[in-house]
């Protein structure tokens, strides 16, 4: 037993073992004068900028209430998503703002912003953020349209004569 546990002193001795776990204990917020914490979040062709603080749990997208700007309960839940999974409901302002595609790409955009941001504001959430896949993009985008065809696949209407 004494010898196992030298082997691993020794094993944490060595240069960059352990790193990546010392790493997420030991991370320091990022958080600014405002006690805010900032992140990008992106999916489709959308693009969030996300911000958010200590605070009731409002959230305000584009200056809109979020009950207004996603109308549909199936988006506000996308959002509440990454606050559930952490238990932070109603513990955090969000501020953000959101262009480009549709309202489900925005939805989606916000969700990873709002999860980038709680990572930077708690660190210690990053391990149950990353295993629910909130932090990774969704690099799946609409195809480009080829010369040639009628869309990015389709050929156009075969006609014998």
């Amino acid at each position: 037993m004494a010898q196992v546990t030298t082997t691993l002193s020794s094993l944490k001795d060595l240069p960059g073992a352990g790193a990546a776990a010392e790493t997420v204990e030991s991370a320091e917020p990022k958080i600014d004068q405002y006690g805010r914490s900032y992140a990008t979040g992106k999916r489709k062709d959308a693009v969030a900028r996300v911000w958010i603080k200590r605070g009731s749990g409002k959230v305000e997208v584009n200056g809109r209430d979020v009950t207004v700007y996603f109308a549909r309960p199936v988006l506000r839940m996308i959002l509440n998503q990454p606050f559930q999974i952490t238990d932070r409901e109603g513990q955090f302002d969000v501020y953000c703002t959101v262009t480009g595609g549709g309202l489900s790409g925005q939805a989606g955009a916000v969700r990873h912003g709002i999860s980038k941001a709680l990572t930077y504001f708690e660190p210690a959430l990053r391990g149950t953020l990353k295993a629910a896949g909130f932090l990774t993009r969704d690099a799946r985008v609409v195809e480009r349209k080829k010369y040639g065809r009628a869309k990015a696949r389709r050929s156009f209407q075969f006609s014998k004569r």
